[in-house]
């Protein structure tokens, strides 16, 4: 047993929570959208990824996405039956969909997505009762660390594009 496997469930959701949010850090720096994302097992990483769509001219490359494609070639199969998803944005339907099909057990998002967010902001496709898999999902822990970093990028996008413009 893992260290990280006696800490409460609270402590151990930050723990993992902070890596995605370093994923979503390292997004930032290449100039992404500043979403991260680790799949895990136990006190086991099994894969994590950032949002890479501009980097890799990927409409598909979010970072859910390159976690669950890094977990499946971990693992040398693409269910990840047991496994949790930490991610530091809600999902949208693409990445719901890949969370589902892989059989993630437990989906933990730091910051809602008011825009595109589907397990519970603009909808909530988890609990639709004619899926052969269901998910848990719960809020979890860094919110406010993870919405200001969103908002911080935004900002600078669009100040970046003021200045553009003049």
């Amino acid at each position: 047993m893992d260290l990280l496997d006696l800490h409460p469930a609270p402590e151990r959701d930050r723990r993992w929570m902070q890596i995605a949010y370093e994923e979503a850090l390292r997004a930032a720096e290449e100039g992404e959208v500043p979403v991260g994302a680790v799949v895990v097992a136990g006190s086991r990483l099994l894969g994590r990824g950032h949002n890479r769509t501009e980097t890799l001219q990927d409409p598909t490359a979010h970072a859910e996405m390159l976690a669950i494609t890094a977990a499946a070639n971990t693992l040398g199969s693409w269910r990840l039956e047991g496994a949790s998803l930490y991610v530091t944005l809600e999902p949208c339907l693409m990445c719901a969909g890949a969370i589902f099909l892989a059989r993630v057990k437990r989906l933990t998002y730091a910051t809602p997505d008011p825009k595109r967010g589907v397990l519970g902001s603009v909808i909530d496709v988890s609990g639709h009762e004619t899926l052969n898999h269901h998910t848990e999902v719960e809020a979890g822990p860094m919110s406010e660390e993870c919405s200001a970093l969103l908002k911080t990028f935004f900002e600078k996008l669009r100040k970046d594009a003021r200045s553009d413009r003049d």
